[in-house]
């Protein structure tokens, strides 16, 4: 093996992110293309090129994006968003920058990649899915269709070009060599954050155990989110989460079998814990999922699962934590006391979504539950869904179609490269 190059990088590509959703969707895919189409470090030492992460400031973020990018191993150095503002004051506090690179927006604030490229002098490409801010700062633009492009001014639009989603890429990654066991499989997806888990895990248990009542035959997992861990997620379940008193599954046990953990729940319901990261391919494999707001219907909806989407807004103490409108109306002393109906009638006015493949359709694709449900509710909604395949195949069919064609992300990776100069442009 030859030595690994010694000094700083001539070059370097420096991806910037805010959140666990970000790395996982945007991130991590056209990580592993560039280091596909040019030698970096850190999987080629001798490289005069680095791929670096800087993590932004984003109220949104749980503050476990760094270890999860260090997981990944794509990256020479990676900055958390604790030491951002020290990296805009004396970037080399964190080592030594290449005089020559580029920066990529991929979620976050967007003004934050026009302050860091300016003061490292790097160039700077942004991936925008509904609007670009900053279209002067920015050497080039990346959009996900024509609805952002056709926001630019004439004068920025030779600058754009439209890429498409970056997440449509991800059906073609799904393919999994572990297909799991037979069963009409279900996936349970409570989110990642405190606030969300502490409702959603009780929540989602007693709803298996009722589902499991109905249909028998119903198999069930959860992936574990990589901000989160096994051991959080029993603690969400269990006694230690006031929230579950208010749910009839009672704290279930952790198991070991062969086919991985599994949490029991006092019912016999068992839920296979999916740890491996990302869990795409057996997501793609269930028949239907049930899942809270956020990142988690944008990922379903790139691989075409069928979903339900849950918000229960009887915990209003703890959706006040949530994040987007939602945590804002929680947090109105007038409104938080009636967000169900405030939030109902919302929706039928401005016809508003909460679930990623609705938005982007601007129709009801899947649908959304709000209010004070319950887990007996969900239960036969489900089990009604599971019993009628051709229903669950139609929304199967119009996922697809909002998906659109692979090859964003080697667009984006494309545009990346055009603006290194032309020597690291070769590697």
């Amino acid at each position: 093996m030859s030595p690994a190059r010694s000094g700083a990088p001539d070059a370097a590509i420096v991806l910037v992110c805010n959140g666990p959703g970000e790395l996982t969707t945007w991130v991590r895919p056209l990580a592993q293309r560039l280091h596909r189409e040019l030698a970096m470090r850190p999987l080629d030492a001798q490289s005069p090129m680095a791929l670096r992460l800087v993590l932004v400031p984003c109220p949104n973020a749980t503050g476990s994006e760094h270890r999860v990018a260090q997981d990944m191993g794509l990256f020479e150095r990676i900055l958390p968003a604790a030491r951002f503002w020290w990296l805009l004051l004396r970037p080399r506090r964190y080592g030594p920058w290449p005089a020559r690179g580029v920066v990529v927006f991929l979620g976050g604030d967007q003004f934050w990649t026009v302050l860091l490229s300016a003061r490292l002098g790097y160039r700077h490409i942004t991936y925008a899915e509904w609007v670009a801010r900053w279209p002067r700062w920015n050497d080039r633009i990346a959009v996900m269709g024509s609805a952002a492009a056709d926001r630019l001014s004439a004068r920025w639009q030779p600058r754009c070009q439209v890429v498409g989603d970056l997440m449509a890429d991800l059906s073609e990654s799904a393919r999994s060599d572990q297909p799991l066991p037979e069963g009409e499989w279900l996936a349970l997806m409570p989110g990642s954050k405190r606030a969300k888990l502490q409702v959603g895990m009780p929540f989602l248990l007693e709803t298996a155990d009722r589902l499991a009542g109905l249909r028998p035959g119903c198999r069930f997992l959860l992936p574990v989110a990589p901000t989160t861990s096994v051991q959080e997620l029993l603690a969400y379940a269990g006694a230690a989460n006031p929230i579950a008193a208010f749910y009839g599954s009672g704290e279930p046990q952790l198991l070991q079998g062969a086919e991985g953990p599994q949490l029991c729940t006092p019912a016999g319901t068992r839920i296979h814990l999916v740890e491996q990261q990302p869990a795409h391919g057996v997501l793609s494999q269930c028949r239907l999922a049930l899942t809270t707001v956020g990142a988690n219907t944008a990922e379903l909806g790139a691989l075409g699962v069928p979903m339900i989407v849950l918000v229960p807004t009887q915990h209003l103490h703890v959706m006040q934590a949530w994040d987007g409108g939602l945590g804002i109306l929680a947090r109105l002393p007038i409104l938080r006391w009636l967000l169900g109906a405030a939030l109902t009638a919302w929706r039928m006015r401005h016809h508003g979504f909460l679930a990623w493949p609705n938005i982007s359709a601007g129709r009801g694709v899947v649908p959304e539950r709000v209010g004070a449900i319950t887990p007996a509710q969900i239960a036969e909604e489900a089990a009604d869904w599971l019993a009628h395949p051709e229903r669950l195949e139609g929304m199967r069919d119009d996922l697809r179609s909002l998906r659109g064609q692979p090859g964003a992300v080697a667009a984006l990776a494309g545009m990346v490269r055009e603006l290194l100069p032309p020597a690291e442009r070769a590697l």
